[in-house]
């Protein structure tokens, strides 16, 4: 039996094309515009092909032009097309350029008529002046063929098994005459014993302010430093498994902790953490500490080169008077061990923040493969091997290099 397929639009490190994978899908291709994003796609996703190339200039026969087979009816489309400028924490102007890349995530899917979509964004989307342009969008689908599930959700991500309160927009939608898919039932209720928690996510991981090395590269040999991991490190650990995981298995040395370069602080930046009380924010730089017994607040990505390459504050340890590591980012947002990032920490939270927790992913794509009338099967493939290890050490010259692309895709910093 054939694997559904998938097509991820907007893929960046691969969020979404991980939690389709575990539901069952094969995403063939995905489309990225950042190289340095695609170099890292390709590492974790070495059995799929990554189309480095902007959506505005990208055509639904291209991509099908890139199928093993360009006559199969694609299962399902998804992303979340970048729309900085509807985001409940920046400005809301509806003239914003960025906010284009929605139609065009409209009409690749009216060209390629896919059986499902799924469009993730911004909550903001659906607030005050916004949401007239969102019923444009779902009015579009109508009158091309597709229907949309309604009411529209935001979804929570705490709420299906990620230590990590982030609300986003999913609308889903299908051809006419085929099973609408439902948005997938909270998988926890309201009481916080019920929730992953920071601590349960990055308890077990040993500490990196134990090894100098860390300073300069971003991986150890940790061996016998991790803890005894919760339930839910242990799947990421790779111990166990979340239930229907149809993913295919990676070889990875578990002996090694990953994406983990240190941050060097100062000393009046570690007395300030040191003196921040779990569950607060820090008043000079405004970093949270996280609370070990509850959940992260939203990681959020930081700007892009062309507005000053900043970090978004990130949160402070629970127990260590420093920020957390690329690596406990990625264990908040449900991401495994095996699954690598960017060696500098501004690409690595940026991949971090900017994607769809894995397993949120996973909720929804469950719900298409539901909606299928398909049963996922375990894949019985050997292991695949992650090993170029340079793609997660490109700068941007040698990434576009690397897909052909011009080196300013990513516009510099003016």
């Amino acid at each position: 039996m054939q694997q559904p397929i998938g097509i991820d639009l907007f893929a960046g490190a691969g969020g979404m094309t991980l939690g389709f994978e575990q539901a069952g899908f094969d995403i063939p291709i995905s489309v990225e515009l950042d190289p340095i994003h695609c170099a890292i796609h390709k590492f974790n996703f070495p059995f799929w092909s990554i189309l480095c190339r902007n959506i505005v200039e990208l055509t639904g026969s291209e991509i099908r032009e890139r199928l093993n087979n360009p006559n199969r009816e694609i299962d399902v489309i998804f992303g979340g097309p970048p729309c900085q400028g509807f985001s409940l924490m920046g400005k809301r102007a509806l003239d914003d350029p960025r906010n284009a890349l929605m139609s065009h995530f409209l009409r690749i899917v009216l060209e390629l008529k896919p059986k499902y979509f799924v469009m993730e964004n911004v909550k903001g989307l659906t607030a005050g002046k916004h949401k007239f342009f969102l019923e444009e969008v779902i009015d579009q689908f109508s009158k091309n063929g597709y229907q949309i599930q309604e009411p529209y959700q935001v979804l929570n991500a705490a709420n299906y098994g990620v230590p990590q309160h982030r609300e986003r927009l999913f609308l889903l939608g299908c051809k006419n005459g085929l099973t609408l898919p439902n948005y997938p039932e909270i998988k926890t209720d309201k009481k916080l014993e019920n929730y992953i928690t920071v601590w349960d996510a990055i308890g077990d991981l040993p500490e990196v302010e134990n090894y100098p090395e860390l300073l300069d590269r971003d991986w150890v040999k940790a061996g016998n430093d991790y803890l005894e991991p919760s339930q839910y490190a242990k799947k990421l650990r790779g111990i166990d498994y979340f239930n229907n995981d149809y993913s295919y298995k990676r070889e990875y040395d578990q002996t090694i902790l990953t994406s983990s370069l240190r941050t060097k602080h100062t000393e009046k930046s570690i007395a300030r953490f040191n003196a921040t009380e779990p569950g607060k924010i820090e008043s000079v730089s405004r970093f949270y500490r996280l609370n070990p017994d509850s959940i992260c607040n939203t990681l959020r990505a930081g700007t892009p080169s062309s507005r000053g390459s900043y970090t978004s504050p990130r949160p402070i340890h629970p127990f260590t008077p420093r920020c957390i590591t690329v690596r406990e980012a990625a264990r908040l947002h449900s991401y495994p061990d095996w699954f690598r990032f960017h060696v500098t920490k501004w690409h690595g939270f940026r991949q971090v923040g900017n994607s769809v927790p894995p397993l949120l992913a996973k909720a929804v794509a469950e719900e298409i493969i539901h909606a299928l009338n398909i049963k996922s099967l375990k894949s019985k493939r050997k292991k695949y091997k992650l090993e170029k290890l340079e793609n997660l050490e490109v700068n941007m010259s040698i990434a576009a290099d690397l897909y052909g692309v011009d080196r300013h895709t990513i516009a510099p910093r003016n």
